[in-house]
């Protein structure tokens, strides 16, 4: 299965130092670097990533 990665529309500032992709795994979320696409990517539950958008909204 092939991931589609999409950029967070949160990035792109001035410096673009902080940028993420998310894709939809068969497991779950994946979330990445998407100046290092390369280097690998976290796997989130639905559940995790639904508390980690909470946290980061808080």
């Amino acid at each position: 299965m092939s991931v589609q990665w999409r950029k967070s529309s949160y990035s792109g500032g001035a410096d673009d130092q902080h940028c993420v992709e998310l894709g939809r795994l068969s497991s779950g979320v994946g979330v990445r670097d998407s100046k290092d696409p390369e280097g690998g990517h976290i796997r989130l539950t639905p559940e995790r990533f639904a508390v980690l958008v909470v946290r980061l909204k808080g």
